[in-house]
Formats: C-alpha cells, sequence, structure tokens
C-alpha cells in the first residue's frame, strides 16, 4: 500500500516534508539539551525547508516541486504573524489543485516545456509537410503548444488537458491562435490516429500504456515524441539532447506497421 501511495508526487512531497520536520525537532531538541543556545524559529524552518528539499530530490520529485518543500513551512512561519485570512490558505490550495489536478489523478505533474525545448521542437518539426498536424498530450497551459502553432501557421495543433485551471488558460490563450485548439479532454480517450507528430511531457508511470496506445492507433511513419521520460523495453529511435539546466532529452520514435 505505501509503495502505490509513493508514486504520486504530492505523497512523496508529504513524505519528505515530515521526516524534515522530524530530523530538525531531532536537532533543537538535542542543541536545548547539551547547550544554551536556541536557533531562531525562522532559522529552524529554513534548515526544514532545505532539508524537505534535499529528501524530495531523492524522492525523484521534479524541481518545482523541491521549490514547494524548501519554501512551505518558512513560508507558514511568515505567515504567523501577519494575520492573514483563513480563506486565503483554502483559495491557495484550490489553485494547486486546480493546475495540479492530473498529478494526484494520473500520477501526471505539471511539467513545463521550457524555451530550449521549444526551439529543438521547431527544428525538429521543419522536416514535417507543411500541413502536419500535432497533438500534446497533457499541454498544461499552452505555452509551448502555442508557441509551435506561431511558428508554424499552415499546421493544425491539438492540446488536451483535464486540470481545469489549465485548460481555461490554454483556452483562453489559444483564442486567438487560428491553428490551434485546445480541448478539455483525457488523454486516454483521444484517438491519434489522425495526427503526425504526437508530443508528451508526463511522467514515468503512463509511458507503457502511452507506447500501446500509440502502437494501436498512430499511422505508420508517424512520431511519438516524449520529452524526458522513456518507455521500458522499447529505446528510442532518435534521441536529441536539449541542452537546458534539466538535462531534458526528446524521445522521438517513428510508428511502424
Amino acid at each position: 500500500m505505501l509503495k502505490r501511495l509513493m508514486q504520486y508526487p504530492a505523497v512523496r512531497a508529504l513524505f519528505a516534508q515530515c521526516l524534515a520536520c522530524v530530523f530538525v525537532g531531532v536537532l533543537v531538541y538535542l542543541a536545548a539539551q547539551l547547550s544554551s543556545w536556541r536557533p531562531p524559529i525562522m532559522a529552524a524552518g529554513l534548515l526544514q525547508g532545505l532539508v524537505a528539499a534535499i529528501l524530495g530530490r531523492y524522492l525523484g520529485l521534479s524541481r518545482w516541486w523541491l521549490a514547494i518543500n524548501l519554501l512551505f513551512v518558512p513560508a507558514l512561519l511568515l505567515s504567523r504573524g501577519a494575520e492573514l485570512p483563513s480563506w486565503l490558505f483554502l483559495a491557495g490550495f484550490a489553485l494547486l489543485l486546480l493546475l495540479n489536478w492530473n498529478s494526484v489523478v494520473e500520477r501526471v505533474p505539471l511539467y513545463l516545456s521550457g524555451a530550449s525545448t521549444r526551439q529543438a521542437l521547431i527544428r525538429l518539426l521543419q522536416q514535417q509537410p507543411a500541413g502536419f498536424r500535432f497533438i500534446d498530450l497533457g499541454c498544461g497551459p499552452g505555452g509551448a503548444l502555442l508557441a509551435l502553432a506561431k511558428a508554424f501557421p499552415h499546421a493544425q495543433f491539438v492540446g488536451v488537458e483535464t486540470a481545469p485551471l489549465s485548460f481555461a488558460l490554454a483556452w483562453l490563450r489559444a483564442c486567438r491562435q487560428p491553428n490551434c485548439q485546445i480541448r478539455f479532454q483525457n488523454l486516454w480517450r483521444t484517438d491519434l490516429s489522425s495526427f503526425d507528430v504526437v508530443y508528451c511531457f508526463l511522467s514515468p508511470a503512463p509511458m507503457a500504456p502511452i507506447w500501446n496506445k500509440a502502437q494501436e492507433q498512430m499511422r505508420t511513419g508517424s512520431l511519438l515524441i516524449s520529452n524526458s521520460f522513456e518507455v521500458a523495453g522499447q529505446p528510442a529511435g532518435q534521441v536529441i539532447e536539449v541542452g537546458d539546466l534539466r538535462g531534458s532529452r526528446l524521445l522521438i520514435w517513428q510508428m511502424q506497421r
């Protein structure tokens, strides 16, 4: 049961927070017992955040989760004397949930394709015919998809997303881009047969089912592109090193029947 729960990034982040609290609590207790020194509460909070971020990295959390782990307890300590309304914390939690709904439901956290990845995709898509069709499985707020749609005005771009706030942001941003469509649609219910290029930036968890779906639905010669995450037992036909700080790679498979 614990192993299954630890597949969810939110659970791993909570686990890291709890371990860090225990570790710092033990250090503060020992300091009180062995000396007269009492660490300032904010210093203890910053240490707890640092330990939680390190543990989160060890547990395989993405960088934005590490930032949350680092700042969570210090932010709570800073807010103690600010007399903030209680609804503000509920609103913050709701905002995170609406942006990262897929992290809880499908073990797919919100990953954003950076500028270097977009440029690598543009160079790759220049090899496609002018009117190619491209789909982003889990497009998030749509930044990468819109950049590609603007770069290739004669191609057609589709993004699917089920995190409510991410979908709303992407849909609003795409309203003025005629060759870009955003669908509130589960990626597992999306038919891939009409697309020349299928792109995803998900997590290790769904990659095997994604591969099976692509094998069943994608046409011969079409491309499956995964940002950074491999398919076990299926080496990519081409790997492009993006060269960004997080070591992103584009793994590319050309579908064969």
